[in-house]
């Protein structure tokens, strides 16, 4: 049994939770997998260990918190701790307002925001007592700016928000040496587009650009090690997103009510079985993977996060171009003086 750190990734079956497992199984860790569909845990194990690392199979629904404890006493039984636990798994429905139903949006709250409170406190019940562990928060640009289509979702990541600022107070006031972060994801290359209920007239989409899940993989196990750091923001378009909303947000509004109706939606039936009350690869589904259907636009590397991980290597860079300058100038000056 490899000795790596134990990671919990819910919602590993597909989409950025599959292509996050496979990540941290790369540094050789062990990892639980915690989802609903058994074909897509199933085939998720298989890329752990074919990627070096140990795997360990939980199905779960993220809105029951008795199961959500016990999948994590399952964890501590076969692993012995964990060390991180990263909170991904969400759903959604793809419609105006008011063509979601109450047990609908009831049910994407449950699943997308309270999985992740459930899933955060199973989690601290075993990393406090070890006064050690990371809490990962896989969030969106869209924790801090809704759109049009996604009411449920959008109101379910602006809530981790909130709930992931007040526990961080909590945990820094106490001195705990566990830590939670979050990181905003842009738009990505997932299955989700195909498993989301859409009652619109087309095809659910990303709004471009679109990133592959890997970019997002990478800047979660990131955060997962450098977890001082409050927040990540992944990709060019989320900083510009939050960016605009921070200085413009009634402009956003117009601009947003005018161009992304249009540009969630492409012209093609509807795809796969949806996954809002049953799991999108099961019963007799199919492994769905960590890739869409957006392959030939998807970009596979992302300057802005190299910089954002890179953050205090990029610091240090610019203080010593500053220092050289400096002296350039310096140098120069007394060079005329003489």
């Amino acid at each position: 049994m490899k000795r790596g750190k134990v990671v919990v990734v819910t919602g590993a079956s597909g989409g950025v939770g599959r292509a996050t497992a496979r990540a941290f199984a790369e540094r050789g860790a062990r990892v639980a997998l915690l989802a609903r569909g058994r074909e897509g845990l199933a085939a998720a194990a298989d890329d752990v260990q074919q990627a070096g690392g140990d795997a360990l199979v939980v199905s779960v629904d993220m809105a029951d918190s008795k199961a959500v404890d016990d999948a994590a006493q399952k964890v501590v039984d076969a692993f012995g701790h964990i060390d991180v636990w990263v909170n991904n798994a969400f759903s959604g429905v793809f419609a105006r307002f008011t063509e979601i139903t109450p047990d609908e949006f009831r049910r994407v709250t449950e699943v997308t925001y309270l999985g992740y409170v459930f899933g955060t406190r199973a989690a601290l019940r075993h990393m406090l007592p070890r006064d050690r562990g990371t809490v990962v928060q896989v969030g969106s640009a869209l924790a801090y700016r809704g759109i049009p289509l996604q009411s449920a979702y959008c109101g379910a990541k602006h809530a981790i928000q909130g709930f992931n600022e007040s526990l961080r107070c909590e945990l820094l006031h106490t001195g705990s040496g566990v830590r939670t972060t979050m990181v905003q994801l842009p738009g990505v290359n997932t299955p989700q587009f195909d498993w989301v209920l859409n009652r619109m007239p087309g095809r659910a989409r990303p709004v471009a650009p679109v990133y592959q899940p890997e970019i997002a993989a990478r800047a979660i196990v990131h955060a997962a090690f450098h977890a001082r750091r409050r927040e990540y923001w992944v990709g060019g378009s989320t900083v510009a997103t939050l960016v605009a909303n921070a200085v413009a947000p009634g402009a956003l509004d117009r601009y947003l009510a005018r161009t992304n109706v249009e540009a969630q939606q492409e012209d093609g039936e509807h795809g796969g079985p949806g996954n809002l009350w049953v799991p999108a690869d099961g019963p007799h589904g199919r492994d769905f993977g960590a890739h869409g259907r957006f392959d030939e636009e998807a970009v596979s590397s992302s300057p802005q996060d190299w910089v954002s991980r890179n953050r205090a290597r990029m610091g240090m860079g610019l203080v010593a171009a500053a220092v050289g300058g400096l002296g350039i100038a310096v140098t120069s000056g007394l060079r005329r003086r003489s």
